[in-house]
């Protein structure tokens, strides 16, 4: 490394990554507890004020597989160097916001960093000794769905205790620390893909995910049948047919349709995508059921802010100790294993959330479950990823992995918000507690389907130095010249 003169320990660079990591995670969630908070003190609608999460989805989803990409090509110190500013500007800049578009925009820039996740994959895959690479993305993919739950857990004694500008400032503090660290102690990336970006690529790929994402995050709103959003899915199939075609016609793809071919690639995005409708939709309504009062509603448990946080502690712990133990576990019985034991234990919390009696224990009890479940799950399900690939594509294709988590979260969240809408009322303004056992029974039956994707991954076994994935060889047609395109 040019600034040292050597290569800093592989577990500094970690420290490193995991501190960015840590505060995109926590600006993911900290929010959605306090949008009303939120909606009084920028002075907005309700409408309005879910822009905040939808221009930060839509953000992250276009920039997350395209700097994957790019830090592929001109090396992943860099492109964190660049995610890890937008964080700490786009912080800075809500920190400050008091009006709606002050803040949409901030948020539109936090929505940036969502290339902070493939961008430490990538390093961890360049840095790390092999047989230490897949229990460092365990524990990377574990603090990205810990600092979701942390963000919930957090997001009320800070209003409480300080104000909603403090929710951007405290990470804003983290991720300009993390940028000064990767400076000094991130090294220059080893492994580098030549080529250029093919911006027409990337202009149809951000195409179809502005439109597919807007199309479920605004169905609710302006409703499905409504000419906007039957344009908006229709220019999302335009938009994603064009974007295939000009990948398998380019000489340098955004994003290699050969790889996404790869069968351990693209069962684990299938996987990654239903997992995504569990984890976004009852990350962002399960506090809102918790939070409704019972002598109004009928039901619910009247909690504020910081005691929905609390409900969610549970599953914050359980998934942090579960995706640590999974790099363990996947060097054992193999990382697809794990996955699909992860899976079928996310079953048991929303079938007991759709039986459920209104009563605490059967809240706290299902989001420990559900901390299991996901834990194991998610981490196995990003080592998977990184193993399948050549060093070369790790950013990209986990990119595209963590995009497609996304996806399946606004899809899941679109879902529930209409179910959820479709029995409040002006006299009734709560939704009905059949809306929540519907939507409960809508991610169990998404649990059952991601079980079952994840039973179709291709068995991996144990190799020498580290993971051979076994029963995905690409067409010797389809293999990148000179590697072996699923060389682990």
């Amino acid at each position: 490394m040019a600034r040292t003169g050597t290569r800093p320990h592989y577990n500094v660079t970690f420290a490193v990554l995991l501190l960015g990591v840590s505060a995109y995670a926590l600006l993911q969630s900290m929010v959605i507890p306090v949008l009303p908070t939120l909606m009084q003190a920028l002075h907005t609608s309700q409408d309005n004020v879910t822009w905040l999460m939808t221009g930060y989805l839509l953000s992250a989803s276009v920039a997350t597989p395209i700097l994957g990409r790019i830090g592929d090509m001109v090396g992943k110190e860099r492109m964190l160097i660049v995610t890890l500013l937008a964080l700490t500007v786009g912080s800075a800049l809500a920190g400050l916001a008091h009006a709606m578009p002050l803040m949409i925009v901030a948020r539109v820039i936090q929505g940036l960093g969502g290339g902070v996740l493939p961008i430490s994959f990538g390093i961890i895959r360049d840095e790390f000794p092999a047989e230490r690479v897949r229990g460092a993305v365990g524990i990377t993919a574990a603090l990205t769905a810990v600092g979701g739950g942390l963000g919930l857990l957090l997001a009320g004694p800070i209003v409480d205790n300080l104000n909603y500008h403090w929710l951007f400032w405290i990470p804003m503090a983290m991720t300009a620390i993390a940028t000064v660290a990767t400076f000094l102690f991130v090294p220059e990336s080893p492994v580098r893909t030549p080529g250029r970006i093919s911006w027409g690529a990337a202009l149809l790929l951000s195409g179809w995910l502005v439109a597919l994402l807007l199309a479920v995050s605004e169905g609710p709103t302006w409703g499905w049948g409504s000419a906007r959003i039957i344009g908006l899915f229709v220019a999302t199939v335009v938009c994603a047919a064009l974007w295939i075609l000009v990948e398998l016609r380019s000489d340098a793809p955004l994003i290699d349709m050969r790889m996404m071919r790869i069968p351990a690639v693209w069962t684990s995005n299938l996987v990654a995508l239903l997992f995504g409708v569990v984890m976004y939709t009852v990350m962002t309504f399960l506090p809102q059921l918790v939070q409704t009062p019972e002598k109004l509603a009928g039901y619910g448990f009247g909690a504020s802010i910081t005691q929905s946080g609390v409900y969610m502690l549970p599953m914050t712990i359980g998934m942090f100790v579960f995706g640590v133990l999974s790099g363990p576990l996947s060097a054992r019985f193999g990382s697809k294993t794990v996955l699909v034991a992860g899976s079928l234990f996310t079953i048991v919390p929303f079938v007991m959330l759709g039986l459920a009696d209104n009563r605490s224990w059967e809240i706290y009890t299902a989001s420990s479950l559900m901390g299991v479940g996901m834990g194991l799950a998610f981490s196995s399900m990003s080592s998977i990823v990184v193993e399948a690939v050549s060093p070369s594509q790790t950013g990209v294709a986990s990119g595209m992995n963590a995009n497609i988590r996304t996806i399946g979260g606004a899809i899941g969240s679109g879902i529930a918000a209409s179910i959820l809408a479709s029995g409040v009322t002006a006299a009734h303004p709560f939704p009905k507690e059949s809306g929540y056992t519907t939507t409960f029974w809508l991610l169990a039956g998404s649990a059952v389907l991601a079980a079952a994707a994840a039973m179709i991954i291709p068995a991996v076994r144990r190799g020498g130095g580290g993971l051979t994935v076994t029963e995905q060889r690409v067409p010797e047609d389809l293999a990148p010249e000179g590697e072996e395109a699923n060389a682990v």
